[in-house]
């Protein structure tokens, strides 16, 4: 089977279960929840003190800790490579469903 790096999605109702499987390790989804959960704390500095440095800020604490997760424990490469956009609504997607019980932290 195709890793999410190797094929191409046409939708992300088929991305996701592949999205999925490249974030077996607890760890790594820890740190996809901690980055994001940064990220939009730093978002919310953003629309309250009119910084636009925290915007930096956000990508860094989303990217950064996802991307570590990836390559230190996961040991695999982020599907942001090839699939950016449905990467990006797979995180957040897994967060919601993390905050709701669906996905184990």
């Amino acid at each position: 089977m195709p890793t999410v790096l190797e094929k191409k999605y046409e939708t992300f109702a088929e991305f996701y279960p592949s999205y999925l499987s490249q974030h077996s390790n607890r760890t790594c989804r820890q740190l996809h929840f901690a980055g994001s959960t940064l990220a939009l704390l730093a978002l919310v500095a953003l629309v309250l003190t009119g910084a636009w440095y925290w915007l930096p800020v956000a990508l860094a604490c989303g990217y950064g800790f996802a991307w570590v997760g990836h390559f230190v424990f996961e040991k695999n490469r982020p599907a942001t490579f090839k699939q950016p956009l449905y990467s990006f609504l797979g995180d957040w997607v897994m967060y919601w469903q993390m905050l709701t019980g669906q996905v184990s932290f």
